[in-house]
């Protein structure tokens, strides 16, 4: 296997492999998360749909297979990623770490003023991972249905 990675802007014909990184990479937390993730409702057609909508997304490959992905979205003058995925045969190689800066390179290349994303209050060590990257908490939110927060929103300032 070859140690080139390389990053780039998904187009529409990468709906169906983004769905398919996403809910290989999520499919640990199946059962353990409450709400379950709205990753498991991704399909290809919500995937081109985000992506027509100029979301946008960015996918690692290796070999010029699928390895990882990200999705992104402008909020509230920020850049906002979710589905941050990676294939669990190709984690521990720093290609998360690799897609967040891909994220943050874009949002100053859209000249914005930070990136943000949530993460659900289980995932300590996902939380762990943000913080080490730069990322602080901002506000908890409670999934619709919950009477308590189920989520963290973290953001990282750019400038």
């Amino acid at each position: 296997m070859s140690d080139h990675l390389v990053l780039r802007a998904a187009t529409a014909a990468d709906a169906a492999a983004l769905a398919a990184t996403i809910a290989a990479a999520f499919k640990q937390y199946r059962g353990k998360l409450k709400p379950e993730s709205g990753a498991f409702r991704e399909t290809t057609e919500a995937i081109a749909a985000e992506l027509a909508r100029d979301s946008g997304a960015i996918v690692a490959e290796r070999n010029g297979a699928m390895v990882g992905c990200v999705m992104l979205k402008l909020m509230e003058g920020d850049l906002y990623f979710g589905r941050l995925a990676v294939l669990p045969s190709e984690r521990g190689h720093g290609i998360a770490r690799r897609l967040v800066e891909a994220v943050e390179d874009e949002a100053r290349r859209r000249e914005l003023d930070g990136v943000r994303l949530g993460v659900r209050i289980v995932l300590t060590e996902n939380q762990r991972f943000f913080t080490s990257l730069g990322y602080a908490e901002y506000s908890r939110e409670a999934h619709p249905g919950f009477d308590y927060p189920t989520s963290i929103n973290m953001r990282k300032a750019l400038r």
